[in-house]
């Protein structure tokens, strides 16, 4: 008995201090249903939320790898609104961005209280490039870019992703650890990454945290239990940044830089799933096998680039851009990855093959 009450002390002390630690994502977690559901009662919106139950459950899946993976929620929202529910490219990308900001930011409230590993040397140089460019690609790459280029720019984006790990799938998922900062090389590549992706999150919705994946993974050889962590919280910041720069440029502007109400109420209705769905991609990425679930969302990112094509019957010089699109993106990582290779040997660490 004594050794059985100890036992039990001893769980219940592991217990309680999780649940301290945890503190600051459950507060969140209160905060957020409660504004929730205030604003549903009291705006009489419930009919709303039960009329876009649709996205609501294409948003479970979606959270869950947002969190779980480099993909932010809005690579599964963007495509289903899009395409499927044939939305304009601009409400998929305003409801990617408005949907993230409470999924991610979730994720990444519990990522920094579970006290997960992220790179903050990488991590905060990408910050500072994208606060730089999603507001300025928000004001005057945005309304200009035509439907078309922003879904292939999404499809060859995500498809790329899913290409480089097939060809790659085990190399990724080999290193373990934290790596050692390279202060000017950190800087270097940051700002590009932040600079770059904050373009291409400011079109679609979401990339920045492929991209910060994709260098972290590649070049770095960076742990994907830090990588997925870090490109979590990037897409978080980067989707708080580009919504809130769609909602300033509209106020200056409505006509140009209109916002479809249809943004709010999908918002409404997938927002409380995935404030718990992203978190438990997080919470599952670190006590799972990590091959299984990028293999299928690699497998995802392809068929939706397919889909692209098909549903847009996509031919000539777009094709050629699409293809073309798709090749030099894992031409770029496969010589990522080579020099990733080489740095290895250098610091004579086992290579993964």
């Amino acid at each position: 008995m004594g050794k059985v009450g100890r036992f039990e002390r001893g769980g219940l002390e592991r217990t309680l201090a999780t649940m301290r630690r945890l503190a600051p994502f459950l507060l969140w977690l209160a905060l957020f249903y409660t504004a929730w559901l205030t604003l549903v009662v009291s705006g009489g919106l419930a009919d709303e939320v039960a009329a876009h139950w649709p996205i609501a459950a294409s948003m479970a899946a979606g959270s869950y790898f947002a969190g779980s993976t480099p993909m932010g929620g809005g690579t599964v929202g963007f495509p289903v609104l899009v395409l499927a529910f044939d939305a304009p490219a601009a409400l998929g990308r305003n409801f990617a961005l408005a949907v993230q900001s409470i999924g991610m930011v979730s994720a990444s409230i519990y990522i920094l209280a579970s006290r997960k590993a992220v790179d903050w040397a990488l991590l905060r140089w990408t910050l500072a490039g994208s606060l730089v460019a999603t507001p300025l690609a928000a004001a005057f790459i945005a309304p200009v870019a035509s439907d078309l280029f922003v879904k292939l720019l999404f499809a060859v984006v995500w498809c790329s992703f899913g290409v480089i790990h097939f060809l790659k799938l085990r190399a990724i998922v080999k290193p373990e650890g934290e790596r050692i900062p390279e202060p000017a090389l950190d800087r270097a590549i940051g700002l590009a990454i932040g600079l770059c992706g904050g373009v291409v999150a400011a079109l679609t919705g979401v990339g920045i945290d492929m991209i910060v994946y994709a260098f972290l993974v590649l070049l770095y050889r960076s742990d994907i239990k830090v990588a997925i962590p870090t490109s979590v919280i990037l897409m978080a910041a980067t989707s708080l940044i580009g919504i809130g720069s769609n909602l300033a440029l509209m106020g200056l502007d409505p006509s140009r830089y209109a916002i479809q109400p249809e943004v709010f109420y999908n918002w409404l209705a997938a927002a409380p799933v995935v404030a718990l769905g992203a978190p438990l991609g997080a919470l599952v990425v670190s006590r799972m096998p990590r091959a299984p679930t990028l293999l299928i969302v690699s497998g995802l990112c392809i068929a939706q680039y397919v889909w692209v094509l098909a549903e847009e019957r996509v031919t000539g010089l777009p094709l050629a851009a699409a293809l073309g699109g798709v090749l030099a993106m894992n031409a770029l990582f496969l010589w990522l990855f080579r020099i990733g290779e080489r740095r290895e040997a250098k610091t004579h660490r086992p290579l993964a093959r």
